[in-house]
């Protein structure tokens, strides 16, 4: 995720880490150029055929909303993921606590391992990786179910033990439950994009618009027309580029969920908890936070 204050002048005009430019530049460079080739076309060859306004204002307006809609539904994934993150950390705070109150210190350390072993596992699954360093450091378990599987049997084993009560029992498998509600949020959102016809449905009439444009503006604006083209077609390929982005909050793009900070500031919260020291919080590198 890009983490900058508020950009000046310069930045504006300039930045391109985050910014969604260096995706649709290649397409933006073609509209220009073709509508370039039709001004020379229709100034030097052959008279185009030219289109009145309006057709293309009460398109614009209807491509407009119905962008807005795209972007409220990608961004409504996006924050639901990291609601679900934000709700998983407060569950493994809150675990630790619990499992110091209601098991010995050796059961409690090895649920609270296990605990983050599950979060960096579950990290892993959802932006399709394989389970790392950072998450095989914690625990011996290969999959976040399997992790959560191996804290209810180490669950079970304390209670027929006689090591842990039956509020405590109850407590803390609760708590394992909402982590796994938790988790299956994450994984529906992963499994589940937007609908591809509103990718295609947007692309291509974003395409169409921007193709169709230059008819409407040849006669008014004659040379300047191709850098019209080239503003309206970075707002509308920019917005549809913006919504691919955000309705993939566990991707690898830049404004994807900074899932490593997340999971890092588990380990520190819940490092008293282990006896050992904090590591410190993961900060951005070049504005960015993965």
């Amino acid at each position: 995720m890009i983490i900058r204050e508020k950009p000046g002048l310069w930045q504006i005009l300039f930045a391109v880490k985050g910014s969604v430019l260096p995706h649709i530049g290649p397409t933006l460079l073609t509209f220009v150029a073709i509508s370039a080739a039709l001004v020379a076309f229709d100034h030097w060859v052959f008279a185009l055929p030219q289109s009145a306004a309006t057709p293309f204002s009460v398109l614009g307006v209807a491509l407009s909303l119905f962008l807005g809609f795209r972007n409220n539904a990608a961004y409504d994934r996006w924050w639901e993921a990291r609601k679900l993150w934000g709700a998983l950390l407060v569950d493994l705070r809150a675990l630790a606590r619990e499992a110091d109150l209601f098991l010995p210190k050796p059961e409690a350390a090895a649920l609270i391992r296990l605990a983050l072993a599950f979060a960096h596992l579950h990290r892993c699954q959802l932006r399709k990786l394989p389970p790392d360093g950072a998450a095989l450091a914690w625990g011996e378990v290969a999959s976040s179910g399997e992790a959560l599987d191996a804290m209810s049997a180490l669950l079970g084993e304390a209670r027929r033990a006689g090591t842990l009560d039956g509020f405590g029992a109850r407590t803390l498998s609760g708590r394992l439950a909402s982590m796994e509600l938790n988790q299956a949020g994450g994984e529906r959102i992963a499994a589940t994009p937007l609908p591809y016809v509103y990718s295609l449905l947007i692309f291509r009439t974003v395409y169409l618009y921007c193709l169709l444009i230059p008819l409407a503006l040849i006669g008014a604006e004659g040379w300047l027309t191709p850098v019209f083209t080239g503003l309206i077609a970075y707002v509308f390929l920019g917005l549809a580029e913006v919504t691919e982005d955000l309705s993939h909050p566990y991707g690898a793009t830049p404004n994807a969920l900074p899932l490593d900070a997340i999971c890092r500031t588990m380990e520190i919260s819940l490092a008293p908890h282990l006896g050992i020291a904090a590591t410190k919080p993961l900060a951005p590198q070049d504005f960015y936070l993965s």
